[in-house]
């Protein structure tokens, strides 16, 4: 079943009453807010926490997903050895969440533990839960250097793990906000800092998930976050489910924001989006994606590829390229296409790049039969190639490029996640054609019809 519910939490030790002493009395929405989730969580009783902590294991290029039985943890570092956790691992679910990521191309595993005790990202929040609820198990997901994008794909790859599963469980996005919105706080003062937390929290409050990956960057940075990528992950677990959300609290009492809201999956039965019945009627507004998938399922399963039945006119009495790009966990999963028609139609063209798209793109290994379902497809339908003279007659978002030397040609389509400029269009298209940089090039553009 999915992820019955999921928690975006803070991480102050100050509320920690034993470390505390007092002080932590002065962010009280904070510490009922804990107890609101931790009681929720007792209410559930689920078999697994998934914890996602910005203080575990963490790398540029890789998520560490803690590996063992157990571990142990407590709050030496703040004075308070006194309070400690020892903590069973579901190890099971830990494996089959790296084994999903790294077949979907997700640089997520086991290797690489550098401290096995839990971080106070984990801890504080299950002191709360403990108190009301302790018969479960944990896995423990650090963060890393990727883009919010690749952040957000390992939570997709988390929630088809758990989608599978008849374990009962819940998450735990942990993070603070800006640490850095007084002057008499521990990091000072930046405007960034309000309003970071603002829009952070008009994001929950509307439960509007999709937009935590448009925040920019220099925003990010400038204000000292360190939960956002947290809350990405969480993101990406509720993707595929119709969620509602309840802000509970935020403060920023000592400099540093705190925020807690509870976010409910309404649709335990299934998925908001990629049902089978959901599905057939979203692509039946398209016949293009909806031959391009059909097409895909038939390859995949070993039956019979779909006829031209019920298309519209132009699919069978147009000639043109194609490219069909194929999408799991948001990670590209194949993409194959032609610069111009080798079919004798449009419906052809597209049936013939599908299945290469899951079987014979190089990068990739062969879609397997427990993929389908994780899929997105989308189709491009290219215009004719016309021949310019500049880079100045290009633009990323409207026109594909196609380069040009001697035999060896590249394209690239336009409107690609981080490919914001010309240069960065031509470039890859060089490397896709194997030309070098100081090498000549012929330069055509064309325009593309996308069908999602």
């Amino acid at each position: 079943m999915p992820v019955i519910e999921a928690y975006m939490v803070p991480h102050p030790p100050i509320s920690v009453a034993e470390i505390g002493q007092g002080e932590e009395r002065k962010i009280q929405a904070t510490l009922d807010a804990f107890n609101r989730v931790a009681e929720r969580i007792a209410d559930i009783q689920p078999d697994t926490i998934i914890v996602t902590s910005p203080h575990a294991t963490m790398y540029s290029d890789y998520f560490h997903i803690s590996p063992g039985c157990h571990a142990y943890g407590d709050f030496s570092a703040f004075r308070t050895p006194g309070v400690s956790f020892d903590i069973e691992y579901d190890t099971e679910l830990a494996r089959e969440i790296a084994d999903t990521a790294e077949k979907a191309g997700i640089p997520a595993g086991m290797d690489g533990e550098r401290d096995p005790r839990l971080d106070h990202g984990v801890m504080v929040p299950l002191y709360f839960i403990n108190k009301r609820y302790t018969d479960y198990r944990l896995v423990r997901i650090g963060l890393s250097g990727y883009s919010l994008d690749v952040h957000k794909s390992l939570g997709r790859a988390i929630d088809s793990v758990c989608s599978r599963t008849d374990k009962k469980i819940v998450l735990v996005a942990s993070g603070d906000l800006s640490h850095c919105q007084k002057e008499d706080g521990p990091y000072g003062y930046r405007p960034e800092g309000p309003i970071y937390d603002a829009k952070l929290m008009d994001v929950m409050k509307r439960c509007a998930l999709s937009e935590l990956t448009q925040f920019d960057e220099s925003l990010l940075d400038r204000s000292q976050e360190c939960g956002h990528r947290s809350f990405v992950i969480m993101s990406g677990v509720l993707h595929s489910h119709d969620v509602t959300s309840e802000v509970l609290s935020h403060e920023a009492t000592f400099g540093v924001g705190y925020g807690i809201a509870i976010f409910r999956i309404n649709d335990m039965n299934g998925r908001k989006e990629n049902t089978t019945d959901e599905r057939e009627a979203s692509d039946a507004m398209d016949a293009y994606v909806k031959l391009a998938r059909d097409t895909i399922y038939s390859h995949v399963k070993g039956e019979k590829l779909p006829e031209f039945t019920g298309l519209p006119e132009e699919m069978l009495n147009t000639r043109a390229g194609a490219f069909v790009s194929v999408h799991e966990f948001g990670m590209l999963r194949g993409c194959i296409g032609t610069i111009s028609a080798t079919c004798d139609n449009v419906a052809e063209e597209i049936r013939e790049n599908a299945v290469s798209a899951v079987s014979r793109d190089p990068r990739f290994s062969p879609v397997r039969k427990d993929e389908l379902d994780n899929l997105e497809i989308n189709v491009d339908i290219l215009g004719d190639a016309e021949p310019i003279s500049s880079y100045a007659e290009l633009d990323v978002k409207k026109y594909g490029v196609i380069v040009t030397n001697g035999m060896r040609r590249g394209l690239l389509l336009p409107d690609l996640d981080g490919v914001d400029t010309v240069e960065q269009q031509v470039d890859i298209a060089r490397q896709k054609a194997g030309i070098d940089p100081s090498e000549e090039i012929s330069l055509e553009r064309f325009e593309v019809v996308r069908h999602v």
